[in-house]
């Protein structure tokens, strides 16, 4: 009888366990588990975590965000922040990963399916090796995090003890490379704005993390001569990286030198705005108060960080490739030409069609949310009073979905309802354009069903 359930439930298994459906519960899964951890006594240093502010953690955790409505060095324990470490390497190499190895652990069958979801994970061919994708994966992640705890613990031995250093320089560096930008110092990283070490080894965790770890793998065969070429993809995600750090390095100084920066060092004027350019793409950290940004700046921030990291990466946000894929459509249509072609290669139709679809599903998921949040029935105040509320919620809603993690300070004041609002935002961000993609490449039966054409007036 058991054996027969357990035949049972494996042929249910086998059969419902969708690759879309994979990523989706296994998410909502950690995110769970880590909410009831947190809502623990043992995780906090004085009064336990109420449900949402442990669901909302738990899920800026997982889905690598860094919203907080909580401190994190304060109002949690050593175990509680523990528990938010696992998270954020859960929620940083993908739980499709986990799900997958868990699968296989407990018996199930990996059909070619839940082979393939992981494979476009982390890869854009099928034809790599399945279990050469997980040990690489692993093996980077642990020999670059590992690296960069040993370079931070010496710049945090300074002024604190060695197991205090050790502790920080862990939790910082696995935060950075999964692209989370949580911290236990109180302040973020503000305290050490003028620190070359920490700002450079932040700065590098954080661009490996989001690059792509694809990215990474063709990059380290290239250098030992095991590739003649970089593929497209990588020579895209790379390029388009280098142009945003730098474009949104050079236009931050420029748009706050009169302002925030003024009366800084010169190597103030430079780390600053090279950091926020850098972590305004996903991570979360920051040097500055971004409150005090002009209006100019904020704007930057917010294209940054609806652009977001590389995919296969640590990261979120639309994409690099994807924003690069939507200017090479515009630039290969100004010229004439009827297919995006680039590096003398032309981009698939679907690759592009699919583009569009998630640029828009992520444009319109950030403006039905910041509508939401500006919907406040207590507010008897004038509108030119709340005005500013507008720019608030709007970054934070695009911080929430590119899962960043600056905040311009309201995180912490949204009433529970907002908290909520957030945090399917938060989820969406993480899960929704990589399993509509996935989706997409992976359905069985492709429908190609087409009707008379007829125009219709554009523009």
């Amino acid at each position: 009888m058991p054996s027969d359930l357990l035949l049972s439930i494996r042929l249910y298994v086998s059969r419902r366990l969708t690759p879309a459906r994979i990523f989706i519960l296994g998410f909502i899964f950690i995110i769970l588990v880590g909410t009831v951890l947190l809502s623990l006594s043992s995780s906090a240093r004085l009064s336990r975590l109420g449900l949402v502010d442990a669901l909302f953690t738990s899920t800026s955790a997982v889905c690598v965000t860094g919203l907080a409505v909580i401190d994190i060095g304060k109002d949690l324990s050593l175990s509680g922040q523990t528990i938010t470490l696992f998270l954020m390497q859960a929620g940083g190499l993908g739980i499709t990963t986990f799900s997958v190895l868990f699968l296989g652990m407990m018996g199930f069958g990996i059909s070619a399916k839940s082979k393939d979801i992981v494979q476009s994970t982390f890869v854009h061919s099928p034809g790599v090796d399945f279990l050469h994708i997980l040990r690489s994966v692993v093996v980077y992640t642990a020999v670059i995090e590992a690296a960069g705890a040993a370079i931070l613990f010496l710049c945090f031995v300074e002024g604190s003890g060695v197991g205090t250093a050790v502790w920080r320089a862990v939790y910082h560096a696995i935060s950075a490379f999964n692209n989370c930008g949580y911290s236990i110092f109180s302040d973020s990283l503000m305290s050490y704005r003028d620190h070359p070490g920490v700002n450079l080894t932040v700065m590098s965790l954080i661009i490996v993390g989001g690059i792509g770890f694809i990215v990474i793998h063709e990059i380290i065969e290239r250098n030992r001569g095991q590739r003649k070429r970089l593929s497209v993809h990588t020579r895209i995600a790379v390029i388009t990286t280098s142009i945003l750090i730098v474009a949104g390095a050079v236009l931050i100084y420029v748009l706050e030198r009169k302002f925030i920066l003024k009366g800084l060092s010169l190597e103030s004027q430079i780390l600053i705005p090279l950091f926020q350019s850098v972590t305004a793409r996903t991570c979360g950290f920051n040097t500055i108060d971004i409150g005090a940004l002009t209006n100019e700046s904020i704007l930057v921030l917010l294209i940054l960080m609806f652009i977001g990291a590389s995919p296969g990466s640590t990261g979120g946000g639309v994409k690099t490739t994807s924003a690069a894929v939507l200017f090479l459509l515009l630039w290969n249509r100004l010229k004439g030409n009827t297919h995006v072609n680039v590096f003398n290669r032309t981009i698939p139709e679907e690759t592009v069609t699919k583009t569009i679809s998630i640029i828009f599903a992520s444009a319109f998921s950030i403006v039905l949310i910041t509508s939401f949040l500006l919907f406040s029935p207590s507010s008897s105040l004038p509108p030119d009073r709340t005005r500013h509320f507008f720019l608030e919620y709007l970054f934070e809603a695009v911080s929430a979905f590119g899962t960043v993690g600056l905040s311009m300070g309201v995180t912490p004041q949204l009433s529970t309802v907002h908290k909520l609002a957030i945090i399917i935002l938060m989820f969406a961000g993480r899960v929704g354009p990589l399993t509509l993609a996935l989706s997409l490449t992976l359905a069985s039966r492709k429908k190609n069903i087409a009707y008379a054409e007829e125009t219709v007036m554009v523009g």
